[in-house]
């Protein structure tokens, strides 16, 4: 299983907001000895939105969705999870517990009786309502509720989340302790790389196409940098992937260099 992160909203993609959960979901996996492997990002289009869920629950990914769950016009994610499943969406009992506590909650703050069938708290259990099959993630900063569902395949699942990043990463949080524990530091990784001045890529491509070659368990990477006030024009050329492999490309890597006479440094970042 890889895991994933859809990003929804047109705020996002207008510019309005900048989207914080990329590098907040990719420090939670980090801290894990987890990885990121794809990131999307969607505007509120209800098609498009239906479409790339159809495609991500036929996967076995584990998927993390952000933006959309609410119960306003321009709140889609909820519709479109059910329309990809197949499925009706339905008032989730464990939900609308949740929902009539922060209801009640909110009451008491303001210092009156809550009405729950007054029709602003109605609507707010429209926030409950979930594809059929679905549960819920617990939210300690409002308790109105996330939801997952399993894929298709019945290995990986989607977990919803709102938009807000005080409420969705400790929703992501959970999911990651409660639900994936066993996985957490299973694939031990590696990653060295060193600087190179002055050299193009064709030059060095070579190099990395043999280390791949013998290394299978190992990515050789080049991040070109044009240069700048601080830094003369270099390449971040590197391997990541399984550490003892790791060792002995880098090594391989090194010698490379030194036959091609290329300027380089090790990379202390």
């Amino acid at each position: 299983m890889a895991i994933g992160l859809i990003i929804i909203g047109d705020e996002i993609l207008s510019g309005k907001r900048v989207d914080k959960h990329f590098p907040k979901v990719l420090e939670l996996l980090t801290a894990r000895g987890l990885q990121l492997a794809w990131v999307e990002y969607v505007g509120d289009d209800t098609e498009r939105i239906t479409a790339t869920l159809k495609r991500t629950f036929a996967s076995e990914d584990i998927v993390f969705c952000t933006g959309g769950i609410g119960a306003t016009p321009d709140d889609h994610t909820r519709q479109c999870a059910a329309a990809a499943l197949g499925v009706a969406l339905e008032l989730h009992p464990d939900a609308k517990v949740k929902i009539q506590e922060r209801i009640a909650e909110t009451a008491r703050e303001a210092g009156i009786t809550p009405n729950y069938e007054a029709p602003e708290n109605l609507h707010r259990l429209k926030m409950g309502e979930f594809p059929v099959g679905s549960s819920i993630i617990p939210n300690p900063y409002n308790k109105i509720p996330g939801f997952f569902v399993p894929n298709a395949s019945g290995e990986g699942a989607h977990y919803f989340a709102p938009g807000f990043p005080v409420m969705a990463w400790p929703m992501f949080e959970w999911v990651l302790d409660t639900r994936y524990e066993h996985l957490f530091h299973r694939l031990a990784w590696a990653e060295k790389s060193v600087l190179v001045y002055e050299m193009p890529e064709s030059t060095v491509t070579p190099l990395m196409e043999a280390i791949e070659a013998e290394y299978p368990l190992v990515k050789v990477f080049s991040l070109p940098h044009v240069g700048d006030e601080q830094t003369r024009r270099h390449i971040d050329l590197g391997v990541k992937g399984e550490p003892s492999q790791v060792e002995d490309a880098f090594r391989k890597m090194e010698e490379g260099l030194r036959k091609l006479n290329a300027d380089y440094q090790p990379n202390s970042k």
